[in-house]
């Protein structure tokens, strides 16, 4: 049953990063007001987190901090995060650490503050279950979301704009798919929540390569000293991520025009060639933090902690005496019993398709330059997606580097009342 119908010209799906960032371009620029434009946003959260199961108490930021909510397209803004560190009377102590790259859980308490400011305007406790299009004469300049409230009831709105930042899900490898619901396998996502459930553990697991992997292994050696660690991975080693700075320009916000106006099978082979700058590869500092650790292994000669590198995974099994995996590596078959196993195996970004089903035969292929989906004649509703576009829009979709810029982009899109048209000489990604 639904309790209300309400209208609005904008409502986000989702308030992570992404969508925060698109809050504070609302609240900031000044045709908002003048148009009196109604927005809103609905989190299935009951209150604001970014990636609150691998908020580590060692682990930190690997983008400059200037690359916040704002800085980059309005540095005075007030919802900078060295505005946050003056509001918090840290700016000096701050300054005096030295660094770039702030710990994870002060980015997150950074970008809980900023939330903060917009409570009136995000719906907390509220899941989208469904996007639907509003037919008036056969054009579709409408669309109605629906959601579910915590005690079962829903709530039906009607928006001019949908802009989707529901953030990726987890990516379970196959072979594991059978195990859902056994507590002893779990994600990077849940990883603080569900690791405290274990007890006294002897022997753990962490599938994957990446930097959740590494900062994951790390944690289980401190946080069971006496437990064997293995990291299993396909890879022949932990690999650095290259941020040099030329090669991090592929992150600046300009080099998402560079990526979109290449032709589909050029920009595939762009994005594939710097894929190592942020796929499966860790900060060069945490990688000689654990080479280190196993060096001290060897010389005290007691090797709790291991990398399993060059393994494939080939079968695993539940039982009551663990979690069994069947390994395939360099000397043939690999049988390993584990106490609890973590995948850090990283997300899947289509899960808006799923919420967007309903809309989907008046949807063509491909996104546009500014992030709104490609769409028949007769659907004028604008669509956008956030950190759904590496395909199109490169790597630092789904990153924070883009934030402050391609927040303003959207709301140029959005205050843009004539029907869209990509801008002069650039690509169209549509089909």
């Amino acid at each position: 049953m639904s309790i209300e119908t309400l209208e609005y010209d904008v409502i986000g799906l989702g308030f992570g990063p992404a969508n925060l960032a698109i809050a504070v371009a609302l609240e900031e620029d000044r045709r908002v007001r003048e148009h009196g434009l109604r927005y809103c946003f609905l989190e299935k959260k009951p209150a604001f987190e970014w990636h609150g199961g691998m908020l580590l108490d060692d682990s930190r930021m690997q983008i400059s901090f200037l690359k916040d909510l704002a800085t980059l397209r309005n540095p005075a803004s007030r919802y900078t995060f060295i505005n946050y560190l003056h509001q918090k009377q840290r700016l000096e102590a701050f300054i005096n650490i030295s660094t770039f790259t702030p710990s994870r859980l002060e980015y997150n308490d950074y970008l809980g503050w900023a939330a903060a400011h917009f409570n009136d305007r995000v719906h907390y406790g509220e899941e989208v279950i469904g996007v639907e299009p509003v037919l008036e004469g056969g054009e579709i300049s409408r669309v109605k979301v629906i959601s579910r409230l915590a005690d079962g009831r829903t709530r039906a709105r009607i928006t001019r704009n949908l802009v989707v930042s529901i953030g990726g899900e987890p990516l379970i490898p196959e072979v594991f798919r059978s195990l859902k619901g056994d507590r002893r396998v779990m994600h990077s996502s849940t990883y603080l929540e569900r690791i405290q459930a274990c007890h006294e553990p002897r022997r753990l697991a962490v599938i994957g390569s990446g930097q959740s992997a590494a900062e994951i292994f790390s944690d289980l050696c401190d946080r069971y000293p006496n437990a064997e660690v293995s990291m299993v991975m396909r890879s022949q080693a932990l690999r650095p991520a290259d941020d040099s700075p030329f090669v991090n320009e592929i992150f600046d916000p300009a080099y998402t025009d560079v990526v979109y106006g290449q032709a589909p099978a050029a920009r595939e082979a762009l994005i594939q060639a710097n894929a190592q700058t942020n796929y499966s590869v860790v900060n060069l500092d945490l990688i000689e933090s654990i080479y280190q650790r196993l060096y001290l292994q060897k010389v005290s000669g007691h090797a709790p902690h291991s990398l399993l590198p060059s393994r494939h995974i080939e079968a695993v099994e539940a039982s009551e005496q663990g979690i069994r995996l069947a390994l395939q590596g360099p000397q043939g078959r690999e049988d390993h019993l584990f106490d609890a196993v973590v995948l850090a195996t990283g997300y899947r970004r289509d899960g808006y398709k799923r919420l967007l089903e309903s809309l989907q035969e008046h949807l063509r292929e491909g996104v546009e330059r500014d992030y709104r989906l490609c769409s028949q004649p007769h659907l004028s509703a604008g669509i956008y997606l956030q950190g759904c576009c590496e395909a199109s829009h490169g790597l630092s979709d789904t990153l924070l580097s883009v934030l402050a810029i391609r927040s303003q982009e959207v709301v140029d899109a959005l205050l843009d009342n004539r029907r869209h048209r990509q801008p002069t000489g650039v690509a169209s990604a549509c089909a």
